[in-house]
């Protein structure tokens, strides 16, 4: 079976200690995490763990059904990328003179369409949201002029069809009810 990429969304109750019992399961399978995002969801109490990997989709299958037989995990699911909305930030600091001269580390910066969070005497902060190909290109060409820091999150996704998580808890509730 061919390797893909896959976005896993869990869905969790606010537990202390549910991520690392689930990056574990990851960690079994030897299974490489390749970006991971954590946030609130639209939910008060619920949580969401947004995890990319590269896989077969069995695989992928069998992981998240062991995801969802956690107790404190109301739902996990996988989607490829054509099923989902995503994108990530990346913040790049950058000496403040490179940018100040308007040359061509500038029109690279405006070619990308980066934006200036922070101007100080010696650093400039830029942010660009893309996917990663996106965020990488601007840093590959910004690295030449020097580059002294750089940070990428992790991916955030929404999926494409119109289910809510709420959709997706009260189905299961009625199935239980029955």
């Amino acid at each position: 079976m061919r390797k893909e990429r896959f976005t896993i969304s869990i869905f969790t109750e606010d537990i202390v200690g549910i991520l690392n019992r689930v990056t574990i399961m990851f960690t079994r399978r030897k299974i490489n995490v390749e970006s991971i995002a954590a946030s609130e969801s639209e939910i008060k109490g619920i949580h969401r763990y947004t995890i990319v990997i590269t896989e077969t989709e069995d695989l992928v299958k069998k992981l998240v059904l062991q995801i969802d037989k956690q107790v404190e995990v109301v739902k996990a699911v996988y989607h490829i990328d054509s099923e989902i909305v995503y994108q990530e930030i990346a913040l790049y600091k950058v000496a403040t003179s490179i940018l100040a001269s308007g040359g061509k580390a500038e029109r690279i910066v405006r070619a990308h369409n980066a934006r200036v969070l922070s101007v100080e005497i010696e650093f400039t902060v830029l942010e660009k949201t893309g996917h990663k190909d996106e965020t990488q290109q601007l840093f590959e060409e910004l690295e030449p002029y020097g580059i002294l820091e750089f940070v990428r999150s992790g991916r955030v996704a929404i999926t494409k069809p119109m289910r809510t998580l709420d959709s997706i808890v009260k189905g299961l509730e009625d199935l239980v009810e029955k």
